[in-house]
């Protein structure tokens, strides 16, 4: 399917997802979310996709936000139903059997760090500063970030990012541990590619099992998280690439995967 404000190429089991509207700074808007769920959507359904980086088009804005322009003729219930659409982006990815990496090569503010956020991981440009600046505007994150910023890296610094509407560097954003890893400007989706790689030379099921396991298991107690990783651990025996990866290793080969 061609988009238009989205790139999508694929090679090797790795997908590059690029929102493509540098003009906007990438900015979030209805055409925009609908474009994401249905690339989105389509990747988690390519078996030869084994992992996706996700980044923005030019080099100043992963995604500046979302689109106030459009944002401001909302009334409250438009501005409910553009926060759902927003979040159903936002959950999607969560849900998808791939891990998706945000490559954050500038500004990713308001929509853009829910967007980022939503991300299995983060890596960062130097260049990259992050923040929510929607209590600025007279309103607050909608798409998922007073959510996933709390569970990521805990109430009290969330508060402070999401209450005072500042931005922060890359460097503190690793310190707070929103992001990963930062590397130069010209080597950030080098290095989010090579990781991606990484990722689609495993097994696919062990990773998406694994996905599943941490996401569902950070919503139950500790001893039911337990129970569910037992359980998905069991049914892993049951697959081609179980019996695949346990064989090559005994015989000091290379095993194929095949997500089966």
């Amino acid at each position: 399917m061609e988009y238009k404000n989205l790139l999508v190429e694929s090679a090797d089991g790795v997908a590059l997802l690029t929102i493509n509207s540098p003009r906007t700074m990438n900015a979030l808007n209805s055409e925009v979310l609908g474009e994401l769920e249905c690339a989105l959507y389509e990747l988690n359904l390519d078996d030869g996709v084994k992992a996706v980086v996700l980044t923005g088009a030019g080099e100043k804005a992963f995604v500046a936000g979302a689109d106030i322009k459009e944002m401001s003729t909302m009334n409250a219930h438009e501005g409910h139903q553009f926060g759902l659409k927003g979040q159903r982006v936002m959950m999607l990815i969560g849900k998808m059997r791939k891990p998706v990496i945000a490559a954050v090569n500038g500004y990713a503010l308001g929509g853009g760090l829910e967007l980022a956020l939503a991300c299995d991981f983060i890596y960062a440009s130097t260049r990259a500063k992050v923040g929510f600046p929607e209590v600025t505007l007279g309103i607050m994150p909608g798409f998922g970030g007073t959510q996933n910023l709390a569970r990521l890296i805990g109430a009290n610094k969330a508060n402070e990012l999401i209450f005072t509407g500042r931005m922060i560097s890359a460097d503190k954003a690793l310190a707070w541990g929103i992001v990963n890893e930062v590397f130069p400007p010209e080597e950030l989706l080098a290095r989010a590619r090579e990781t991606a790689s990484a990722i689609a030379g495993v097994g696919s099921l062990g990773v998406a099992y694994a996905k599943d396991a941490i996401a569902t298991g950070l919503n139950m107690t500790k001893d039911d998280g337990f129970r569910y990783e037992a359980s998905l651990f069991g049914v892993l025996f049951a697959t081609e690439d179980q019996t695949e990866g346990m064989g090559a290793f005994v015989d000091k080969r290379k095993a194929e995967f095949k997500g089966k």
